[in-house]
């Protein structure tokens, strides 16, 4: 029996971190601080979301240099304005994952994607890479009081997908994803070609996909 693929977002179906970078660095430059991330160093930083970008930045500042109350907050709705101005410079979906959607539709699975990005961002960005209509259904950080790894974003994206739970996993990157799966009571994939690499195995997932090409088959044991 079919079932329900639902998928994290930022390091997951695309790597957005080149993106994200730049956005915390306007906000940088805009205080006069310069760059104070690297788009490739920085990488999983980016992964963990626009506030830790800025605090890292802020740890990276001169000794004699102080912030006025308040900046983060300011600093943060700076970083989703400019984020959203420029979604799509550097982003890309990762290697096979349109084909592997394509796959998992045509063996009749449902689709969702469950992501901490604010959900106009997610359906900004999903469009701007042209997949937004792949998806019955999207959860963002902002569409509900709760966000991962509380299980209940999860859960609701599967409902809008017209799944049911019980009949779902989730594809994702992070620490996270692992906690929603758990939380959810469902299987999780972490992907290994992330920022992490093969060292994300640390976190037991119950897969590892080393490609998307892994994944229809991997759906076709655990959903049928």
């Amino acid at each position: 029996m079919a079932g329900t693929v639902v998928f994290d977002l930022d390091g997951t179906l695309a790597d957005t971190s080149g993106d994200l970078v730049a956005a915390a660095n306007a906000c940088f430059r805009a205080r006069g601080l310069g760059d104070l991330l690297d788009p490739v160093e920085d990488m999983l930083i980016a992964f963990h979301g626009g506030r830790a970008m800025l605090r890292a930045g802020y740890g990276r500042m001169e000794s004699d240099m102080l912030l006025p109350p308040g900046a983060e907050d300011e600093d943060y709705n700076r970083l989703l304005d400019h984020y959203g101005a420029s979604i799509a410079v550097h982003t890309r979906l990762y290697p096979g994952v349109e084909a592997a959607l394509d796959q998992l539709s045509q063996a009749g699975h449902l689709l969702a994607v469950c992501t901490n990005k604010p959900e106009a961002l997610a359906e900004a960005l999903l469009r701007e890479l042209g997949v937004r209509d792949r998806f019955a259904g999207l959860i963002g950080a902002d569409t509900l009081p709760v966000r991962k790894p509380d299980p209940r974003p999860y859960q609701a994206a599967v409902k809008a997908a017209g799944g049911q739970v019980a009949q779902s996993f989730l594809v994702g990157d992070t620490e996270t994803d692992r906690k929603t799966a758990a939380a959810a009571g469902v299987k999780v994939a972490l992907i290994s070609f992330g920022p992490e690499g093969e060292a994300i195995s640390r976190l037991a997932p119950e897969a590892l996909l080393a490609h998307f090409d892994e994944l229809p088959d991997l759906a076709r044991s655990w959903l049928g």
